[in-house]
């Protein structure tokens, strides 16, 4: 292969390459899609996701806790000036060198059971933790079919204002000819010119909902990368008499059993009694045993390693005036330091011991302690509480909101199928010079408001069933 060859070939590739890049970028999205990408990306679900980590060390932690500690410890010291050496029990006045080392142990035989509750509160709170990532994410979901369901609505309804706008273009260039043949008045044409820039307005306004309710979705997202982002558009239609499968209490019994915000806020009441007890067991004695063993070194110590002769002192004399010497200075002995291994091994010193600690008063501390864990346990039977109160008046005013919606569309077909006919018949009589321009524009801005209603009612029934789908524990999804 030459070079003009190979040129050609890598110009091949990358041309290649592009396409396919290109077209991955214009790849719609859909709804699930959308929902695990904002998942995967939301900040806030990642700082509850590393709250729950903590939560989760925390009850390692206090598994850690119950075990014996264990703690090995060395010094190497000097020391000048007079004191008893503790090895070799003599006073030292010059700089004497001393090491120390030592293991000690210690193991909480009983402390009011509050390691226990320690333990089963932390375990708790992690639970709790996990249901309040669940919920975050739960919301978002929710928020993103929101604004899903906002770019298909923008979405028919410029293809409604289009619709609306060709259907004006074509009344403009017949009544151009016909005033053109001096056959019709020129304020017929200036009455269509201005409905047309108000349907060329109208597609503006709607191509700027579009856009908005493109960068909502794509800020839920996180979605740094926007060129070419577009939806799959499923097919929304409403059958023909759909019903709503169960009753809000129905839904609300389903829902407070299993959604994550009833669940978080029923095990944080759990562990808000765990911290009672935890609080209750500072009143109780606490029984400790500890342990340890060390041993230790010493400049001072010295060891015999044999006698040399000495010089025998006279101490008296017999009455025969024979000199008397002292037999105990007859000898000196020869003495060294002691090696640091042997001291290591004849200093050892080992030590065994039950501690018992009886709190008697403390500055009311464990009685403020109880009293602020009773006090957090009420509020936490008060959250629980409240989100099942939201939970209902959410459930109900979705129900009634659907059943309310789905009315409303069905009122709003009706009306948009009348008012279609009476603006076909609106357009025959236009055509034939029956009816003025006035009188046809009216007619055709009153089928424009029916079909935006129709759709507008027809988005909030779907999103209200999937709200009411969501807390029956279907998945988020068209």
């Amino acid at each position: 292969m030459n070079f003009i060859s190979l040129k050609i070939f890598l110009l091949i590739c990358v041309s290649f390459l592009f396409f396919a890049l290109s077209g991955k970028a214009q790849e719609a999205w859909s709804l699930e899609r959308c929902v695990e990408y904002a998942l995967e990306n939301n900040i806030s679900v990642k700082q509850n996701e590393l709250n729950a980590d903590l939560a989760k060390e925390n009850y390692n932690q206090s598994i850690a806790n119950m075990a014996p500690s264990l703690n090995a410890g060395a010094s190497h010291a000097y020391n000048w000036g007079q004191r008893i050496d503790p090895f070799t029990n003599t006073f030292a006045t010059n700089r004497v060198r001393s090491n120390n080392l030592f293991i000690s142990s210690q193991v909480t035989l009983f402390s009011g059971l509050q390691l226990q509750n320690t333990l089963k509160q932390n375990s708790l709170n992690y639970l709790a933790g996990k249901y309040d990532v669940d919920k975050m994410k739960n919301d978002i979901a929710l928020n993103v079919a929101t604004a899903y369901l906002n770019i298909l609505f923008a979405q028919e309804l410029l293809g409604v204002a289009k619709t609306q706008k060709s259907i004006t273009e074509t009344q403009v260039e017949r009544t151009q000819k016909l005033v053109d043949a001096g056959t019709l008045a020129l304020g017929s044409l200036l009455d269509l010119q201005a409905q047309l820039a108000s349907d060329e307005l109208n597609i503006v306004n709607t191509e700027n909902q579009l856009a908005i309710a493109n960068l909502g979705l794509v800020q839920l997202m996180n979605l740094e990368n926007t060129g070419g982002f577009s939806i799959i558009k499923p097919d929304l239609e409403i059958p023909a008499n759909p019903v709503l499968a169960q009753n809000p209490e129905q839904i609300y019994q389903f829902a407070v059993m299993n959604q994550p915000s009833i669940k978080s806020a029923e095990t944080k009441v759990l562990s808000a009694q765990k911290a009672i007890s935890v609080a209750k067991g500072s009143a109780y004695p606490s029984i400790t045993l500890s342990g340890s063993v060390g041993s230790g070194y010493s400049g001072l110590s010295k060891k015999v390693i044999g006698f040399e002769p000495g010089t025998p002192s006279i101490i008296g004399y017999t009455p025969d005036t024979v000199p008397v010497y002292s037999v105990s200075s007859s000898v000196i002995p020869i003495t060294e330091r002691t090696p640091f291994g042997e001291q290591m091994k004849n200093n050892v010193n080992e030590n065994l011991g039950f501690n018992l600690n009886v709190p008697i008063f403390n500055g009311w501390q464990s009685r403020n302690s109880i009293s602020r864990a009773k006090i957090a346990k009420q509020n936490a039977e008060y959250t629980l509480e409240l989100n099942e109160q939201n939970l209902r008046k959410t459930i109900e005013q979705a129900h009634i909101d659907a059943q309310s919606a789905l009315k409303q569309y069905y009122a709003t077909k009706k009306s948009a199928e009348a008012l279609s006919q009476a603006f076909d018949y609106a357009d025959k009589r236009f055509n034939v010079g029956v009816l003025n321009s006035t009188d046809y524009n009216t007619a055709k801005n009153r089928l424009n408001n029916a079909q935006s209603d129709l759709l507008r009612n027809k988005f909030d029934f779907i999103f209200k069933s999937k709200v009411l789908d969501f807390y029956m524990g279907k998945p988020i999804g068209f």
